[in-house]
């Protein structure tokens, strides 16, 4: 697998997420080690020091994955979050676990259930909390 670009994630983010992944069997969903290993390599900072272009929990990005025609612009969240639109991703979903932490312009190949991989690319950072909330 070619070589992962830097991530940044923020310390809460960071929090809530090894928390949710304590809690989480290991066989639960197939990408759980991939993003364990993410989390293991993520620079960590304060919300606050978050480059506005990076992609944290509950941010809206548009993204693309090689192979696939569409364009998709999405939010971001924890499990419990999830409604049922396709206007969130789940942070457990390969694509939504290959997201986190990385920033505009970044691409990443990431595990495919089953086998093989995707390449990720992100085109936008739409909205980030962390930066609304300190702008907003």
């Amino acid at each position: 697998m070619a070589k992962r670009p830097k991530i940044v994630i923020t310390s809460s983010d960071m929090e809530r997420l090894e928390s949710l992944l304590d809690k989480t069997p290991d066989d639960a969903f197939p990408g759980k080690a991939d993003l364990e290993s993410e989390l293991m390599r993520a620079e960590v900072v304060d919300s606050g020091e978050v480059p506005a272009d990076v992609v944290t929990m509950n941010s809206t990005v548009r993204f693309s994955v090689a192979d696939s025609p569409d364009i998709f612009s999405m939010t971001l969240v924890y499990p419990h979050q999830m409604d049922g639109s396709n206007e969130r991703i789940s942070i457990l979903a390969p694509v939504g676990s290959a997201l986190l932490g990385l920033a505009e312009g970044n691409e990443i190949e990431w595990p495919r259930p089953g086998g093989g991989s995707m390449r990720v690319r992100i085109d936008k950072v739409l909205q980030q909390p962390e930066r609304a909330a300190e702008t907003g």
